[in-house]
Protein backbone atom coordinates (compact mmCIF):
# COMPACT_ATOMS: atom_id res chain seq x y z
CA UNK A 1 0.00 0.00 0.00
CA UNK A 2 1.56 3.03 -0.23
CA UNK A 3 2.54 5.63 2.18
CA UNK A 4 0.66 8.45 3.83
CA UNK A 5 2.65 11.21 3.24
CA UNK A 6 3.71 12.83 6.37
CA UNK A 7 3.03 16.47 7.58
CA UNK A 8 6.62 17.44 6.91
CA UNK A 9 6.35 17.22 3.17
CA UNK A 10 2.23 17.63 2.89
CA UNK A 11 1.56 20.58 0.77
CA UNK A 12 -1.30 22.38 1.56
CA UNK A 13 -3.82 22.49 -1.65
CA UNK A 14 -3.60 25.85 -3.52
CA UNK A 15 -6.78 28.08 -3.94
CA UNK A 16 -6.92 31.09 -7.11
CA UNK A 17 -7.60 34.10 -5.82
CA UNK A 18 -7.91 36.07 -8.86
CA UNK A 19 -5.59 35.35 -11.34
CA UNK A 20 -2.90 34.10 -8.95
CA UNK A 21 -2.74 31.04 -7.26
CA UNK A 22 -2.30 31.66 -3.85
CA UNK A 23 -1.55 28.58 -0.51
CA UNK A 24 -4.83 27.86 1.53
CA UNK A 25 -4.53 28.18 4.90
CA UNK A 26 -3.03 31.19 6.87
CA UNK A 27 -0.87 33.66 5.17
CA UNK A 28 2.04 33.97 6.94
CA UNK A 29 4.29 36.50 4.69
CA UNK A 30 4.36 39.95 6.35
CA UNK A 31 1.87 42.20 5.44
CA UNK A 32 2.57 46.11 4.34
CA UNK A 33 0.75 48.10 6.62
CA UNK A 34 -0.39 52.09 5.44
CA UNK A 35 2.26 54.43 6.08
CA UNK A 36 1.32 56.72 9.05
CA UNK A 37 1.40 60.57 8.82
CA UNK A 38 3.94 59.98 11.53
CA UNK A 39 6.09 57.88 8.47
CA UNK A 40 5.44 60.75 6.16
CA UNK A 41 6.75 63.39 8.22
CA UNK A 42 9.71 61.44 8.54
CA UNK A 43 10.16 60.53 4.85
CA UNK A 44 9.90 64.34 3.73
CA UNK A 45 12.21 65.40 6.99
CA UNK A 46 15.07 63.04 5.50
CA UNK A 47 14.30 63.79 1.59
CA UNK A 48 14.93 68.06 2.92
CA UNK A 49 17.71 66.98 4.46
CA UNK A 50 19.63 64.81 2.21
CA UNK A 51 18.20 67.53 -0.37
CA UNK A 52 20.47 69.89 1.84
CA UNK A 53 23.25 68.29 2.14
CA UNK A 54 23.29 67.69 -1.51
CA UNK A 55 23.22 71.92 -1.77
CA UNK A 56 26.19 72.32 1.07
CA UNK A 57 28.29 69.78 -1.35
CA UNK A 58 27.72 71.02 -4.13
CA UNK A 59 28.74 75.00 -2.84
CA UNK A 60 31.65 73.18 -0.88
CA UNK A 61 33.41 71.68 -3.85
CA UNK A 62 32.30 74.00 -6.83
CA UNK A 63 34.07 77.17 -6.42
CA UNK A 64 31.99 80.38 -7.07
CA UNK A 65 33.43 82.40 -9.84
CA UNK A 66 34.42 85.63 -9.10
CA UNK A 67 32.67 88.66 -11.03
CA UNK A 68 34.96 90.26 -12.94
CA UNK A 69 35.64 94.05 -12.07
CA UNK A 70 33.22 96.58 -13.75
CA UNK A 71 36.47 99.26 -14.02
CA UNK A 72 40.36 98.71 -13.63
CA UNK A 73 39.67 101.52 -10.65
CA UNK A 74 37.48 98.66 -9.26
CA UNK A 75 40.33 96.11 -9.55
CA UNK A 76 42.75 98.07 -7.31
CA UNK A 77 40.21 98.22 -4.56
CA UNK A 78 39.35 94.38 -4.59
CA UNK A 79 42.90 93.64 -2.82
CA UNK A 80 42.06 93.21 1.01
CA UNK A 81 43.66 96.15 2.37
CA UNK A 82 43.89 98.73 -0.03
CA UNK A 83 40.66 101.05 0.87
CA UNK A 84 42.44 101.22 4.57
CA UNK A 85 45.66 102.40 3.51
CA UNK A 86 44.26 104.90 1.04
CA UNK A 87 41.86 106.79 3.33
CA UNK A 88 44.61 107.01 5.68
CA UNK A 89 46.66 107.98 3.32
CA UNK A 90 44.22 110.53 1.73
CA UNK A 91 43.59 111.94 5.29
CA UNK A 92 47.37 112.66 5.64
CA UNK A 93 47.84 113.87 1.74
CA UNK A 94 45.10 117.00 2.41
CA UNK A 95 47.14 118.40 4.92
CA UNK A 96 50.13 118.94 2.19
CA UNK A 97 48.54 121.70 0.83
CA UNK A 98 47.08 123.32 4.55
CA UNK A 99 50.19 123.86 6.07
CA UNK A 100 51.58 126.50 3.92
CA UNK A 101 48.27 128.47 2.91
CA UNK A 102 47.71 128.36 7.03
CA UNK A 103 50.90 129.43 8.15
CA UNK A 104 50.84 132.63 5.67
CA UNK A 105 47.77 133.54 6.75
CA UNK A 106 48.40 133.18 10.48
CA UNK A 107 51.89 134.55 10.76
CA UNK A 108 50.62 137.71 8.34
CA UNK A 109 47.58 138.01 10.82
CA UNK A 110 49.58 138.11 14.13
CA UNK A 111 53.23 140.20 12.46
CA UNK A 112 51.32 142.17 9.62
CA UNK A 113 54.20 141.36 6.91
CA UNK A 114 53.78 138.94 4.00
CA UNK A 115 57.29 139.46 3.74
CA UNK A 116 57.68 137.13 6.86
CA UNK A 117 54.96 134.51 6.16
CA UNK A 118 57.04 134.04 2.98
CA UNK A 119 60.30 133.81 4.14
CA UNK A 120 59.15 131.07 7.04
CA UNK A 121 57.45 129.35 4.86
CA UNK A 122 60.56 128.72 1.89
CA UNK A 123 62.38 128.04 4.85
CA UNK A 124 60.62 125.17 5.50
CA UNK A 125 60.51 123.92 1.81
CA UNK A 126 64.54 124.29 1.49
CA UNK A 127 64.65 122.32 4.72
CA UNK A 128 62.10 119.85 2.91
CA UNK A 129 64.14 119.84 0.66
CA UNK A 130 67.07 118.54 1.96
CA UNK A 131 65.97 116.14 4.77
CA UNK A 132 62.68 114.16 2.70
CA UNK A 133 65.25 112.06 0.85
CA UNK A 134 67.04 111.33 4.16
CA UNK A 135 63.39 110.34 5.55
CA UNK A 136 62.89 108.35 2.22
CA UNK A 137 65.83 106.27 3.05
CA UNK A 138 64.88 105.17 6.25
CA UNK A 139 61.51 104.35 5.46
CA UNK A 140 63.02 101.99 2.26
CA UNK A 141 66.03 100.26 4.69
CA UNK A 142 63.26 99.94 7.80
CA UNK A 143 59.91 99.94 6.82
CA UNK A 144 56.93 102.83 6.52
CA UNK A 145 55.54 102.25 10.04
CA UNK A 146 58.23 102.01 11.85
CA UNK A 147 59.98 105.36 10.43
CA UNK A 148 56.80 107.33 9.14
CA UNK A 149 55.06 107.38 12.53
CA UNK A 150 57.65 109.24 14.65
CA UNK A 151 58.87 111.39 12.05
CA UNK A 152 55.44 112.37 11.20
CA UNK A 153 55.18 113.04 14.97
CA UNK A 154 57.89 115.29 14.99
CA UNK A 155 56.59 117.49 11.99
CA UNK A 156 53.24 117.55 13.36
CA UNK A 157 55.33 119.17 16.86
CA UNK A 158 56.82 121.47 14.67
CA UNK A 159 53.51 122.75 13.50
CA UNK A 160 52.33 123.34 16.96
CA UNK A 161 55.70 124.80 17.64
CA UNK A 162 54.56 127.36 15.04
CA UNK A 163 51.54 128.20 16.34
CA UNK A 164 52.20 128.55 19.76
CA UNK A 165 55.06 130.82 18.93
CA UNK A 166 52.78 133.07 16.80
CA UNK A 167 50.03 133.28 19.70
CA UNK A 168 52.01 134.39 21.97
CA UNK A 169 54.37 136.82 20.09
CA UNK A 170 57.81 134.73 20.68
CA UNK A 171 60.53 136.15 18.58
CA UNK A 172 60.49 135.84 14.86
CA UNK A 173 63.53 133.49 14.68
CA UNK A 174 61.67 131.23 16.32
CA UNK A 175 59.18 131.12 13.86
CA UNK A 176 61.97 129.56 11.09
CA UNK A 177 63.46 127.11 13.74
CA UNK A 178 59.74 125.95 14.51
CA UNK A 179 58.74 125.69 10.66
CA UNK A 180 61.89 123.90 9.51
CA UNK A 181 61.56 121.01 12.24
CA UNK A 182 58.20 120.22 9.58
CA UNK A 183 60.66 119.06 7.34
CA UNK A 184 60.40 115.46 8.15
CA UNK A 185 57.29 115.21 7.11
CA UNK A 186 57.15 111.71 5.15
CA UNK A 187 56.26 111.51 1.56
CA UNK A 188 53.11 109.34 1.84
CA UNK A 189 52.22 109.80 -1.70
CA UNK A 190 55.34 108.37 -2.26
CA UNK A 191 54.65 105.51 0.35
CA UNK A 192 51.17 104.77 -0.87
CA UNK A 193 52.38 104.01 -4.57
CA UNK A 194 55.25 102.06 -3.20
CA UNK A 195 52.51 99.97 -1.62
CA UNK A 196 50.70 99.87 -5.64
CA UNK A 197 54.17 98.49 -6.69
CA UNK A 198 54.69 96.12 -4.38
CA UNK A 199 51.08 94.57 -4.92
CA UNK A 200 50.68 94.97 -8.60
CA UNK A 201 54.67 94.23 -9.32
CA UNK A 202 54.15 91.61 -12.03
CA UNK A 203 50.57 93.44 -13.34
CA UNK A 204 51.96 96.10 -14.99
CA UNK A 205 48.37 97.52 -16.00
CA UNK A 206 47.04 97.56 -12.74
CA UNK A 207 49.90 99.61 -11.78
CA UNK A 208 49.60 101.99 -14.24
CA UNK A 209 45.85 102.39 -13.16
CA UNK A 210 47.07 102.69 -9.53
CA UNK A 211 49.69 105.53 -10.55
CA UNK A 212 46.97 107.46 -12.15
CA UNK A 213 45.04 107.23 -9.41
CA UNK A 214 47.72 108.74 -7.36
CA UNK A 215 48.70 111.31 -9.54
CA UNK A 216 44.27 112.54 -9.48
CA UNK A 217 44.62 111.95 -5.50
CA UNK A 218 47.18 114.57 -5.49
CA UNK A 219 45.11 117.11 -7.55
CA UNK A 220 42.64 116.65 -5.46
CA UNK A 221 44.18 117.10 -2.01
CA UNK A 222 46.22 119.79 -3.53
CA UNK A 223 42.98 121.52 -5.11
CA UNK A 224 40.90 121.28 -1.90
CA UNK A 225 43.41 121.97 1.10
CA UNK A 226 43.96 125.55 -0.12
CA UNK A 227 40.57 126.00 0.27
CA UNK A 228 40.06 124.17 3.48
CA UNK A 229 42.75 125.90 4.97
CA UNK A 230 41.56 129.57 3.81
CA UNK A 231 37.83 128.60 5.46
CA UNK A 232 38.88 127.71 9.17
CA UNK A 233 41.99 130.29 9.17
CA UNK A 234 38.99 133.58 8.16
CA UNK A 235 36.36 131.49 10.00
CA UNK A 236 37.62 130.45 12.68
CA UNK A 237 40.48 131.87 13.88
CA UNK A 238 43.66 132.45 12.05
CA UNK A 239 45.75 129.18 13.89
CA UNK A 240 42.66 126.45 13.05
CA UNK A 241 43.66 125.77 9.62
CA UNK A 242 47.30 124.83 11.35
CA UNK A 243 45.96 122.90 14.25
CA UNK A 244 43.35 120.90 11.73
CA UNK A 245 46.33 120.11 9.70
CA UNK A 246 48.44 118.78 12.54
CA UNK A 247 45.27 116.41 13.55
CA UNK A 248 44.21 115.17 10.05
CA UNK A 249 47.87 114.14 9.06
CA UNK A 250 48.95 112.34 12.43
CA UNK A 251 45.51 110.61 12.55
CA UNK A 252 46.29 109.79 8.40
CA UNK A 253 49.92 108.36 9.02
CA UNK A 254 48.35 105.96 12.08
CA UNK A 255 45.81 104.44 10.01
CA UNK A 256 48.15 104.40 6.80
CA UNK A 257 50.78 102.67 9.03
CA UNK A 258 47.99 100.23 11.06
CA UNK A 259 47.72 98.49 7.41
CA UNK A 260 50.71 96.50 7.79
CA UNK A 261 49.35 93.28 4.88
CA UNK A 262 50.28 96.00 2.03
CA UNK A 263 53.17 96.96 3.45
CA UNK A 264 56.61 96.88 1.39
CA UNK A 265 59.47 94.29 3.00
CA UNK A 266 62.20 96.48 3.90
CA UNK A 267 65.45 96.30 2.77
CA UNK A 268 67.87 96.98 5.41
CA UNK A 269 71.27 96.85 3.61
CA UNK A 270 70.97 97.83 -0.01
CA UNK A 271 73.47 97.37 -2.12
CA UNK A 272 72.54 99.61 -5.06
CA UNK A 273 73.82 103.39 -5.22
CA UNK A 274 71.96 106.37 -4.57
CA UNK A 275 68.92 106.77 -6.92
CA UNK A 276 70.20 110.42 -7.89
CA UNK A 277 73.19 108.34 -9.86
CA UNK A 278 71.17 105.94 -11.50
CA UNK A 279 71.41 105.77 -15.15
CA UNK A 280 68.92 108.10 -16.46
CA UNK A 281 67.80 109.58 -13.41
CA UNK A 282 69.33 112.80 -13.26
CA UNK A 283 68.35 114.45 -16.04
CA UNK A 284 64.57 113.24 -15.44
CA UNK A 285 65.05 114.96 -12.23
CA UNK A 286 66.19 118.06 -14.09
CA UNK A 287 62.72 117.89 -16.03
CA UNK A 288 60.62 117.73 -12.97
CA UNK A 289 62.52 120.44 -11.71
CA UNK A 290 61.17 122.55 -14.66
CA UNK A 291 57.96 120.48 -14.38
CA UNK A 292 57.46 122.45 -11.23
CA UNK A 293 58.09 125.46 -12.25
CA UNK A 294 55.00 125.12 -14.51
CA UNK A 295 53.18 124.82 -11.63
CA UNK A 296 54.51 127.22 -9.19
CA UNK A 297 54.65 130.16 -11.72
CA UNK A 298 51.02 129.71 -12.76
CA UNK A 299 49.87 129.90 -9.31
CA UNK A 300 51.53 133.59 -8.94
CA UNK A 301 50.55 134.87 -12.10
CA UNK A 302 46.88 133.90 -12.18
CA UNK A 303 46.78 135.61 -8.73
CA UNK A 304 48.17 138.60 -9.93
CA UNK A 305 45.50 138.80 -12.91
CA UNK A 306 43.27 138.04 -11.31
CA UNK A 307 43.88 141.01 -8.30
CA UNK A 308 44.58 143.18 -11.87
CA UNK A 309 40.92 142.32 -12.66
CA UNK A 310 39.15 143.26 -9.05
CA UNK A 311 38.85 139.75 -8.46
CA UNK A 312 41.52 138.63 -6.32
CA UNK A 313 39.02 136.16 -4.04
CA UNK A 314 38.46 134.38 -7.35
CA UNK A 315 41.85 133.61 -7.59
CA UNK A 316 42.21 130.21 -5.33
CA UNK A 317 38.56 128.89 -7.31
CA UNK A 318 40.11 129.55 -11.04
CA UNK A 319 43.52 127.82 -10.13
CA UNK A 320 40.89 124.72 -8.38
CA UNK A 321 39.71 124.38 -11.93
CA UNK A 322 43.15 123.87 -13.33
CA UNK A 323 43.43 121.12 -10.87
CA UNK A 324 40.38 119.62 -11.78
CA UNK A 325 40.71 119.31 -15.76
CA UNK A 326 44.27 117.14 -14.35
CA UNK A 327 42.56 115.55 -11.43
CA UNK A 328 39.84 114.00 -14.60
CA UNK A 329 42.27 113.52 -16.90
CA UNK A 330 44.15 111.49 -14.48
CA UNK A 331 41.46 109.28 -13.56
CA UNK A 332 40.57 108.66 -17.49
CA UNK A 333 43.99 107.84 -18.32
CA UNK A 334 44.46 105.37 -15.37
CA UNK A 335 41.37 103.88 -16.71
CA UNK A 336 43.02 103.09 -20.39
CA UNK A 337 45.73 100.78 -21.95
CA UNK A 338 48.47 103.39 -22.75
CA UNK A 339 50.66 101.50 -26.06
CA UNK A 340 54.24 102.54 -26.80
CA UNK A 341 57.21 103.17 -24.87
CA UNK A 342 56.75 105.03 -21.62
CA UNK A 343 60.02 107.49 -22.78
CA UNK A 344 57.81 108.66 -25.75
CA UNK A 345 54.51 108.71 -24.11
CA UNK A 346 56.75 111.19 -21.16
CA UNK A 347 57.73 113.28 -24.57
CA UNK A 348 54.30 113.48 -25.61
CA UNK A 349 52.94 114.63 -22.32
CA UNK A 350 55.74 117.28 -21.99
CA UNK A 351 54.93 118.48 -25.57
CA UNK A 352 51.21 118.24 -25.18
CA UNK A 353 51.63 120.88 -21.58
CA UNK A 354 53.73 123.37 -23.78
CA UNK A 355 50.82 123.46 -26.25
CA UNK A 356 47.86 124.04 -23.64
CA UNK A 357 50.14 125.86 -21.36
CA UNK A 358 49.70 128.74 -23.78
CA UNK A 359 46.16 128.78 -23.87
CA UNK A 360 45.86 130.85 -20.71
CA UNK A 361 48.68 133.04 -21.95
CA UNK A 362 46.21 133.55 -25.71
CA UNK A 363 42.98 134.08 -23.34
CA UNK A 364 44.27 136.51 -20.60
CA UNK A 365 46.50 138.48 -24.02
CA UNK A 366 43.36 138.14 -26.57
CA UNK A 367 40.41 138.49 -24.03
CA UNK A 368 41.31 139.79 -20.98
CA UNK A 369 38.43 138.04 -19.31
CA UNK A 370 38.77 136.21 -16.13
CA UNK A 371 35.53 133.72 -17.19
CA UNK A 372 37.43 132.95 -20.51
CA UNK A 373 40.75 132.20 -18.70
CA UNK A 374 39.53 129.84 -16.30
CA UNK A 375 38.22 127.94 -18.90
CA UNK A 376 41.72 128.10 -20.78
CA UNK A 377 43.50 126.62 -16.99
CA UNK A 378 40.91 123.85 -16.98
CA UNK A 379 41.69 122.91 -20.74
CA UNK A 380 45.51 123.27 -19.84
CA UNK A 381 45.01 121.12 -16.64
CA UNK A 382 44.01 118.28 -18.83
CA UNK A 383 47.84 117.31 -19.93
CA UNK A 384 49.34 117.69 -16.76
CA UNK A 385 48.50 114.18 -14.96
CA UNK A 386 49.26 111.47 -17.71
CA UNK A 387 52.68 113.49 -18.11
CA UNK A 388 53.18 113.05 -14.04
CA UNK A 389 51.69 109.89 -14.75
CA UNK A 390 54.59 108.51 -16.81
CA UNK A 391 57.16 110.72 -15.49
CA UNK A 392 56.76 108.82 -12.19
CA UNK A 393 56.35 105.60 -13.67
CA UNK A 394 60.07 106.00 -15.22
CA UNK A 395 61.13 107.03 -11.70
CA UNK A 396 59.76 103.45 -10.62
CA UNK A 397 61.87 102.34 -13.37
CA UNK A 398 64.95 103.63 -13.14
CA UNK A 399 65.53 103.79 -9.46
CA UNK A 400 67.51 101.23 -7.80
CA UNK A 401 66.44 98.24 -6.05
CA UNK A 402 65.60 99.39 -2.39
CA UNK A 403 65.80 102.66 -3.31
CA UNK A 404 61.99 103.05 -4.24
CA UNK A 405 60.93 105.51 -1.99
CA UNK A 406 64.00 107.54 -2.30
CA UNK A 407 63.59 107.92 -5.73
CA UNK A 408 60.30 109.10 -5.58
CA UNK A 409 60.96 111.47 -2.92
CA UNK A 410 63.77 113.11 -4.61
CA UNK A 411 61.46 113.77 -7.49
CA UNK A 412 58.70 115.48 -5.43
CA UNK A 413 61.94 117.46 -4.02
CA UNK A 414 62.85 118.28 -7.77
CA UNK A 415 58.73 119.52 -8.02
CA UNK A 416 59.11 121.47 -4.94
CA UNK A 417 62.22 123.14 -6.14
CA UNK A 418 60.76 124.22 -9.56
CA UNK A 419 57.78 125.39 -7.46
CA UNK A 420 59.83 127.86 -5.88
CA UNK A 421 61.97 128.94 -8.94
CA UNK A 422 58.62 129.69 -11.11
CA UNK A 423 57.27 131.46 -8.35
CA UNK A 424 59.89 133.73 -8.13
CA UNK A 425 60.37 133.66 -12.02
CA UNK A 426 56.71 134.36 -12.59
CA UNK A 427 56.67 137.25 -10.04
CA UNK A 428 59.66 138.88 -11.21
CA UNK A 429 57.79 138.77 -14.92
CA UNK A 430 54.40 140.31 -13.21
CA UNK A 431 56.53 143.09 -11.38
CA UNK A 432 58.20 143.85 -14.51
CA UNK A 433 56.12 144.13 -17.30
CA UNK A 434 52.47 142.13 -16.42
CA UNK A 435 50.48 139.80 -15.33
CA UNK A 436 49.57 138.69 -18.92
CA UNK A 437 53.20 138.44 -19.77
CA UNK A 438 53.73 136.22 -16.93
CA UNK A 439 51.81 133.99 -18.99
CA UNK A 440 54.96 133.50 -20.41
CA UNK A 441 56.91 131.78 -17.90
CA UNK A 442 55.01 128.42 -17.86
CA UNK A 443 55.00 128.27 -21.47
CA UNK A 444 58.65 128.33 -21.35
CA UNK A 445 59.23 125.95 -18.11
CA UNK A 446 57.17 123.20 -20.44
CA UNK A 447 59.22 124.00 -23.20
CA UNK A 448 62.29 123.59 -21.19
CA UNK A 449 60.93 120.53 -19.58
CA UNK A 450 59.91 118.83 -23.58
CA UNK A 451 63.46 120.25 -24.77
CA UNK A 452 65.10 117.97 -21.73
CA UNK A 453 63.56 114.85 -22.84
CA UNK A 454 63.95 114.98 -26.47
CA UNK A 455 67.85 115.59 -25.63
CA UNK A 456 68.35 112.54 -23.65
CA UNK A 457 65.84 110.51 -25.28
CA UNK A 458 67.50 107.29 -27.01
CA UNK A 459 70.25 107.77 -24.31
CA UNK A 460 68.96 106.00 -21.48
CA UNK A 461 66.49 103.51 -23.25
CA UNK A 462 67.31 100.04 -21.95
CA UNK A 463 69.81 101.19 -19.25
CA UNK A 464 67.77 100.78 -16.59
CA UNK A 465 69.14 98.70 -13.48
CA UNK A 466 68.46 95.52 -14.00
CA UNK A 467 65.30 94.36 -11.13
CA UNK A 468 63.17 91.93 -12.66
CA UNK A 469 61.67 90.20 -9.52
CA UNK A 470 60.40 91.19 -6.16
CA UNK A 471 61.92 94.52 -4.84
CA UNK A 472 61.61 94.60 -1.16
CA UNK A 473 62.10 97.78 0.79
CA UNK A 474 59.63 100.47 1.73
CA UNK A 475 59.23 100.79 -1.68
CA UNK A 476 59.47 97.58 -2.95
CA UNK A 477 59.97 97.86 -6.89
CA UNK A 478 57.87 97.13 -9.78
CA UNK A 479 58.80 95.17 -12.64
CA UNK A 480 61.08 96.90 -15.00
CA UNK A 481 58.26 96.89 -17.47
CA UNK A 482 55.59 98.43 -15.02
CA UNK A 483 54.68 101.18 -17.78
CA UNK A 484 56.60 99.52 -20.52
CA UNK A 485 54.35 98.96 -23.69
CA UNK A 486 51.23 96.75 -23.40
Amino acid sequence: MPQQPSEQTRTPPLTVTGDSPAPAGPDLRPRLSKPTRTTRTTRATQATQATQATQATRTNHTPRVPRPPRTPYHRLFAVPGARAFTLGNLLARLPMGMFSVSAVIMIAGSRGSYALAGAVTATGLAATALVAPWTARLVDRHGQARIAVPATAFAVLGSLALLLCVRFGAPDWTLFAAYAATATTPNTGGMSRARWAHLFRADPDAAHTANSFEQAADELCFMLGPVCAAFLCTTLFPEAGTLVAGVLLMTGVLVFAAQRSTEPPPQRHPRSKSPVLAPGMPPLLLGFLATGAVFGSMEVVTIAFADAQGHRSAAGAVLALQAAGSCAAGLLYGALKPAGPAERRHRLGLAAMTVTMSLPLLAASLTGSLPVLAGALLLAGTATAPTMVTGMALVQRRTPEGRLNEGMTLAVTGLLGGIACGSAAGGWVVERFSSTAGYVVPVAAAATAFTLSVLISGRFRGSSPSFRGSAPSGGSNPCANSDAPH
